[in-house]
């Protein structure tokens, strides 16, 4: 298309240049006084010159904006077996479908082998020290015995049978227990009472903390008592007769007891 078109501007430049070299040549004979005539009709288009060299090649175009330019219609339907055009855009997402059976559970796979075992890791280092803490221990439990020679009113009944008393707290001689760990401790005491009314007192340090009292009346009685104290270390702690020689019915023997127990709950910090 294009070289039929530069065929023609050459053909129309020939034809201008002709009637040109006419022109010039009419002004030169009418200025030597030639007689010219009216102008002949036309000849016959000469044949058609050969077509001249082609054109250099034009400069390339800049890329037109793909966003503003408009999609072209769609093109017809390439016949079968042509390659697979490029896959469109995702498109969205169906109707969930209905739900499906459950299906049946497959059979369990059998255990695998056992690996081979591991070797041994390095040693790990070596933790902080931690903080040392003490377990205090301090528990008595005495009783009386047949032989046990009854004390005078407002003193310490001084109980000889030893049941337990591993850290030495209770003094057999005195009948006192003596505090080496401060804390909360609970005694508690069992009397069998017999011939003679009963009443006792627990001591702290001399001063009566409970008192207990059963009044004889035949047979054998039981009386009982108990209390949590808090002590400091060299606190001292007993057991005695309150009232008199008439309160003084405690008994024991091969098959009755009167016993007299303590021991730390918890140490203070």
């Amino acid at each position: 298309m294009e070289s039929k078109l530069l065929y023609l501007r050459v053909c129309a430049t020939l034809v201008l240049v002709l009637f040109a070299v006419r022109g010039v040549a009419q002004e030169e004979m009418q200025s030597k006084g030639c007689i010219c005539g009216y102008p002949g009709i036309p000849g016959d288009p000469g044949h058609n010159g050969m077509p001249g060299r082609d054109g250099r090649e034009g400069l390339t175009g800049e890329k037109g904006d793909k966003e503003i330019g408009l999609p072209g219609p769609k093109g017809p339907t390439g016949a079968p077996g042509g390659d697979r055009g490029i896959q469109g855009p995702l498109g969205p997402p169906g109707r969930l479908g209905p739900k499906g059976e459950i299906g049946v559970p497959g059979h369990k796979g059998s255990i695998g082998y056992r690996g081979e075992r591991g070797s041994r890791g390095d040693k790990g280092e070596k933790g902080e020290k931690g903080e040392a803490f003490a377990i205090f221990k301090s528990a008595f439990s005495v009783g009386l015995t047949a032989q046990t020679k009854l004390p005078a009113a407002n003193a310490p009944i001084r109980f000889d049978k030893i049941i337990y008393n591993v850290q030495n707290h209770y003094d057999v001689q005195t009948g006192r227990f003596t505090c080496s760990v401060r804390g909360a401790y609970y005694f508690t005491y069992h009397i069998t009472v017999f011939s003679r009314n009963v009443k006792v007192a627990l001591v702290k340090n001399g001063a009566k903390i409970i008192h207990t009292m059963d009044n004889y009346q035949s047979s054998e009685d039981q009386a009982a008592g108990g209390a949590v104290l808090h002590l400091e270390a060299g606190d001292k702690v007993w057991l005695q007769v309150a009232g008199g020689e008439l309160f003084n019915g405690l008994f024991a023997d091969e098959d009755d007891d009167t016993t007299f127990s303590g021991f730390l709950i918890f140490a203070d910090e």
